[in-house]
């Protein structure tokens, strides 16, 4: 019997997905993220520039509820996307978190 290696392709629809459930979520669509697809590295890049929303929403104490929500409608739309298998920009900041991020 030849000992086989079994290597496992993930698709790049299922990384962007994982890429939006929660910054673990996002750390494990890095790592299933090689090689690189095209799909899942625009997803984790649009992801993280989510994260990073969310974290700068939650140092203003004052608007923190009211500036939650831009994070979560950005977060909706890119969930919808990656669901789809489209590449659906994060409206106004979205290229910009593909020029930021773009070495992911």
């Amino acid at each position: 019997m030849a000992n086989q290696t079994h290597q496992t392709k993930t698709d790049p629809k299922v990384i962007g997905i994982v890429s939006y459930l929660t910054i673990i979520g996002w750390i494990v669509a890095i790592v299933l993220n090689n090689p690189k697809k095209d799909l899942a590295s625009f997803h984790i890049r649009q992801s993280l520039g989510i994260i990073l929303m969310g974290v700068v929403a939650s140092i203003i104490p004052v608007l923190n509820i009211v500036l939650w929500i831009i994070p979560l409608i950005a977060w909706i739309i890119g969930f919808i996307g990656a669901l789809q298998g489209e590449k659906k920009l994060v409206p106004y900041v979205g290229e910009y978190f593909q020029d930021w991020f773009n070495s992911l």
